[in-house]
């Protein structure tokens, strides 16, 4: 007797079709399996984070590789046996998490790692305070505007000024080969900047903090950071290209001079999706004799 197939489809308590497919074997033998591209009504998770933790799967071991498009949303719920409006939760998902890309017209891909960014602000110093070559390979910095405006909350805070104050402000944006990926700006005070080239709309082929330094006579010597989640603005959505329920990390850099006196306040936003902030440091020694002494030492 020769094996023998029947590939059927059961309605689920959810709607969904359950593909299951049962193999007769020789002696009568019957082994049933459900079809991997299938949602089980049985699982307590929601039908679209099924699919979403199957496409991620797939697109992990490389069955649609980076800049690929995938199926469009009606082949995909014909895939699962789902209504196309369960797919469109799973791609809303999966493109907030960073895994696809949606463009209007055209499809669904999977996004490239090229857009992804290792930045922090110790870096735009650079390790001997001179350019920093590597990020200037991968990352253009365009100056879009210079002018005078009032200080966002943010900044005034920072600055240790009333809000509103008006502050010296240099916008810029950073381009990869292919997209906008991080909008920002750098704010000094007017008594630094006016009557300088810090207030007029020329780029100086070097980082801005050694403007500053020749400038003002002041010394970069500490900077803080202050990384944040929160959903875009509609200028940030535009200058990004992303959705508005898309996340975006926002940093504010402080930098101060070696009385701790503010020199600069930057602030700059990142599609969260894509973006990936390193820190890599030296852990320092035990050190017994604090430990003997003060147990707390290092957990202060």
């Amino acid at each position: 007797m020769s094996d023998r197939r029947l590939t059927m489809a059961q309605s689920g308590r959810s709607g969904s079709d359950v593909r299951v497919r049962a193999d007769v074997r020789a002696g009568g033998a019957i082994s049933v399996t459900i079809d991997p591209a299938a949602v089980n009504p049985g699982m307590t998770e929601h039908p679209h984070r099924q699919i979403a933790a199957q496409l991620r799967a797939r697109i992990r071991r490389g069955d649609w590789a980076p800049g690929e498009r995938l199926p469009s949303i009606p082949a995909i719920a014909d895939m699962f046996g789902v209504a196309k409006q369960t797919v469109q939760r799973t791609i809303d998902q999966l493109r907030i998490e960073g895994v696809l890309i949606t463009k209007p017209g055209s499809g669904t891909y999977v996004r490239g790692t090229r857009r992804r960014l290792n930045r922090l602000s110790r870096g735009r110093y650079g390790p001997q305070r001179g350019y920093h070559a590597d990020l200037a390979a991968r990352y253009r910095q365009q100056l879009v505007d210079v002018g005078r405006a009032p200080a966002p909350g943010e900044v005034a805070d920072a600055f240790g000024v009333p809000d509103g104050t008006d502050l010296v402000f240099r916008r810029h944006v950073v381009r990869t080969q292919d997209a906008i990926v991080e909008v920002g700006a750098s704010w000094l005070r007017p008594a630094d900047a006016d009557g300088t080239s810090l207030a007029r709309r020329e780029a100086f082929g070097r980082p801005l903090y050694q403007e500053v330094e020749d400038v003002t006579g002041r010394f970069y010597a500490a900077a803080t950071d202050q990384v944040s989640a929160r959903l875009p603005t509609r200028e940030e959505c535009e200058i990004l290209a992303i959705r508005p329920d898309t996340p975006v990390l926002h940093l504010l850099h402080t930098a101060y001079d070696a009385e701790h006196r503010p020199i600069e306040v930057a602030v700059a936003t990142w599609p969260g999706p894509m973006t990936v902030l390193t820190e890599q440091y030296a852990i320092p020694a035990a050190r017994p004799a604090a430990i003997d002494t003060d147990p707390d030492a290092y957990f202060a």
